[in-house]
């Protein structure tokens, strides 16, 4: 697959709450040859882990939690801080508002919790080659 020999050059940032199903994802795109820089379980976390590294990733995927109230905030802060790397949502709220909200904030991408490895490949290729709407930003659920 093309794709991923373009994806071979990115390097990514995973923040998620602790979900084996996203272990198994992050480690299939590792076999695939993209360089996954850390794994953190919040944004907070990922804040200080990004603030580490010498070089920041090219994308971060982040899984949403829209209960905790202070997401949105942490979102902006990470936006303010590190505004060149593309954010990729992954979240189980299917909405074009909370799409539109996060593409203000600065969100390239979106995946649906369900996605597979190949449709986080597809996204990161996506992020890499191309800009988005909310309509194209969605993934399969």
């Amino acid at each position: 697959m093309e794709a991923i020999k373009n994806l071979q050059k990115i390097t990514l940032a995973f923040i998620y709450d602790k979900s084996p199903i996203l272990d198994l994802i992050c480690n299939d795109l590792i076999v695939s040859g993209i360089e996954v820089l850390f794994r953190s379980e919040n944004i907070k976390e990922g804040l200080s882990q990004l603030y580490a590294l010498q070089a920041p990733p090219n994308i971060c995927i982040i899984e949403l939690d829209f209960y905790d109230k202070n997401v949105l905030v942490e979102l902006q802060e990470l936006r303010i801080k590190y505004p060149n790397i593309k954010l990729i949502a992954h979240s189980d709220i299917d909405n074009e508002k909370v799409g539109k909200t996060l593409l203000d904030i600065g969100f390239v991408g979106y995946l649906l919790i369900g996605s597979d490895a190949d449709d986080f490949k597809k996204a990161i290729d996506k992020t890499v080659n191309s800009s988005f709407s909310y309509k194209n930003l969605k993934m399969k659920k």
